[in-house]
């Protein structure tokens, strides 16, 4: 792997010398050790070239880089392949990775895959992307080792044998009976360690953990890593083992559900591009939505203090301490947001669990508001009173800012902890109630604390 950007910078620059003087066999020998995923993520640097570089490449070799490349520079490819050189691509191709490809590429491009697919795999292909976006069967491979329960061992080490080349893993076979229900399964190290003649009914575990093909593909990616499971198989409602799952595949699958996540946590449409490759249409498309929204909903703070303007206009230092309650009741809000999303996202926290959440970040917010309050109001007396020498924060002032906080930060978490679950529940994603809406509603609530505050104990 290329761990250091200065090594992959020098290697970079000895390909780009070999490709100018086109010494081509020395690039064949530089490139041969490298990792696909290095030889991927150089080819990203190499723009137009990309394609004399790929042909250098031995066969498997080159499907690994491919499945590795952008869906951009997998399209060039593609349309730069002649007809025989696409077939060599996609026969060295698993089965999910070349759904991947289709789900990506224009409409033209995935008619000629699909031409140049043999009608097995083309039937495979359109019998996934039937599946529904982001479910098990859209994102698990239809190659696997499946066996019978009358067989030996020796036989089913030879079925391995003999389909094995063309699987993607082999560490798990499948027990099927003859309508392919889903009878059990056993890893390669039982067969080669069991003797020949003993009968895989006997030997297979029975106690097997499915998906069903319509489940959430994160909730199955949970569950490989859960259990440290290399693949999950896939059945159908009848329990006919369809597919199955393999780790790499729900590797990809956190990965795209974590960013996503993130994005949404930070008021951005989702993308799947990377950054530098996004055009900035497309990155203002993304973004504008959200903020459009959110400031039109922070026109509820502005009214807010409209209404309560006199009451400002009798006690002007109370302005100066606005943006202090917004900001840390927002911070309160997202850390609380923050903790439950994640979570959620793991599957330790229900619908059910919502009480004892609310229970714990009373309590959580009760301490760090007592916290912040004592530690404010003697920052307010010794600095902006006495060293400052601001007359107008007195004790009472003083009194008012430090009861919003201990009010904001009870409010602030005990939205940022109720609304996550409440938006799982009723069928929205949790990080979209993470830190900009939740901010947003905190503050409305910061300043009506306030101001009541303000009315209580100053009179105004």
């Amino acid at each position: 792997m290329l761990e250091l950007e200065t090594e992959r910078t020098e290697l970079l620059e000895k390909i780009e010398d070999l490709l100018e003087r086109k010494q081509y066999a020395q690039l064949r020998d530089l490139l041969l050790p490298l990792e696909a995923q290095d030889i991927a993520v150089l080819c990203g640097e190499l723009d137009d070239r990309v394609p004399l570089v790929f042909r250098l490449l031995p066969k498997e070799q080159a499907a690994e880089v491919f499945v590795e490349l952008d869906s951009d520079e997998q399209e060039l490819l593609i349309r730069s392949f002649s007809n025989t050189e696409l077939k060599e691509v996609l026969d060295e191709l698993y089965l999910d990775d070349t759904v991947d490809i289709v789900e990506e590429m224009p409409a033209g491009v995935v008619k000629r895959i699909l031409q140049h697919s043999d009608p097995e795999t083309r039937k495979s292909i359109n019998e996934i992307l039937k599946y529904p976006e982001d479910s098990a069967g859209s994102i698990m491979t239809t190659e696997f080792v499946d066996l019978k329960e009358t067989m030996t061992v020796e036989d089913a080490l030879k079925r391995i044998r003999r389909t094995g080349p063309d699987k993607e893993t082999i560490n798990i076979c499948y027990v099927i009976d003859d309508r392919r229900h889903l009878l059990g399964y056993l890893s390669i190290r039982t067969l080669l360690l069991s003797e020949e003649d003993d009968i895989i009914g006997e030997i297979m575990d029975t106690n097997v953990i499915s998906a069903n093909t319509l489940d959430d593909q994160e909730d199955v990616a949970q569950t490989l890593n859960k259990y440290d499971f290399l693949a999950l198989p896939v059945v159908d409602t009848e329990n006919r083992l369809v597919g199955i799952v393999t780790v790499d595949d729900a590797m990809d699958v956190l990965q795209e559900e974590a960013t996503e996540d993130i994005e949404k946590m930070a008021a951005i449409l989702p993308g799947d591009k990377p950054y530098l490759k996004t055009g900035v249409i497309e990155t203002w498309k993304a973004r504008t939505p959200w903020l459009m929204l959110l400031m039109l909903s922070a026109t509820f703070t502005g009214m807010i203090l409209t209404h309560f303007e006199n009451s400002l206009a009798a006690v002007p230092v109370l302005t100066s301490y606005i943006p202090m309650l917004s900001g840390t009741g927002g911070n309160s809000g997202t850390q609380a947001s923050t903790a439950v999303i994640r979570a959620l996202s793991l599957g330790e926290v229900r619908f059910g669990d919502l009480l004892r959440v609310v229970w714990k970040e009373c309590r959580v917010a009760l301490v760090c508001g007592l916290c912040l309050a004592i530690a404010n109001f003697a920052k307010m007396m010794a600095v902006d009173r006495w060293l400052l020498g601001n007359p107008s924060v007195t004790p009472a002032v003083a009194a008012v800012v430090c009861s919003t906080l201990v009010g904001t930060v009870a409010c602030a978490k005990l939205v940022g902890a109720s609304l996550p679950i409440l938006a799982e529940k009723i069928g929205f994603d949790p990080a979209v109630m993470a830190s900009p809406f939740i901010s947003t509603i905190v503050d409305a609530l910061s300043l009506l604390i306030y101001f009541r505050f303000a009315i209580w104990i100053l009179g105004i």
